[in-house]
């Protein structure tokens, strides 16, 4: 994929762990959650569900902790208990989002979420934290029968838009993610969050950024310190 002077038509945005800082303050949750149904569900497993669908999260769950495994109900109690941490704190924000987000929309460029996450719940966290009206497009993990790291919701997401899917850029923190934008033909732009990918997954980043401060140099807004690893 040619870099040149490419500027995305559109752009698509991963929630958790890119524009919402919830991914690191939930991961005990996922521990309490474990322990309250006789699970010992250590870091190192949640880290490794980072940006999977919910359906791929519970096959990797169940290949750990057996076929028997309750996922519905473990991931409803961890729910309450990150609804209940939220309430109590509100939703943390990621650096920069709002700056970018913000001159985007002078840009008019269209942008659109795709998340895991179920569309009902991104959207009312994208509500509560007053980034929602950025969007033109949501698409949750509840929308595609193949979440990531498959390429359907990407696909999705830029039919959704109206632009072909090598005129986009999408955002992403983490493996799978980065994997689905590579299979569906769009560029990706890492922001590391909590997961260093292999190097097989960064050799096909088009751009890395420390934050999303950063990345506006993209759009010729700042300049950034990036690295061109595409």
């Amino acid at each position: 994929m040619e870099n040149g002077d490419f500027k995305p038509e559109a752009v698509i945005f991963d929630m958790d762990g890119l524009m919402l800082d919830t991914e690191r303050t939930t991961i005990p949750l996922w521990t309490e959650a474990g322990k309250i149904f006789g699970y010992n569900i250590m870091p190192g497993t949640v880290m490794r569900m980072i940006g999977l669908s919910s359906e791929n999260s519970r096959i990797l769950l169940q290949d750990e902790f057996g076929a028997d495994f309750p996922y519905d109900e473990l991931r409803a109690q961890f729910r309450r208990l990150v609804n209940k941490l939220f309430d109590e704190t509100g939703i943390p924000l990621k650096s920069g989002v709002v700056f970018l987000l913000d001159r985007l929309a002078q840009l008019k460029i269209p942008l659109a979420v795709a998340t895991s996450t179920r569309r009902a719940r991104a959207v009312e966290c994208l509500e509560k934290t007053n980034i929602l009206k950025f969007f033109k497009i949501i698409v949750g993990g509840d929308d595609v029968a193949n979440g990531k790291p498959e390429p359907d919701i990407f696909l999705l997401a830029a039919q959704m838009l109206g632009v072909s899917p090598s005129a986009c850029a999408g955002f992403e923190d983490s493996p799978a993610g980065l994997k689905g934008l590579h299979a569906a033909g769009i560029r990706s732009v890492f922001i590391k969050d909590m997961i260093e990918p292999a190097q097989d997954v960064l050799a096909t980043v088009w751009r890395r950024y420390g934050n999303l401060t950063e990345a506006a140099e993209i759009f010729n807004l700042i300049v950034g310190t990036s690295k061109n690893l595409g």
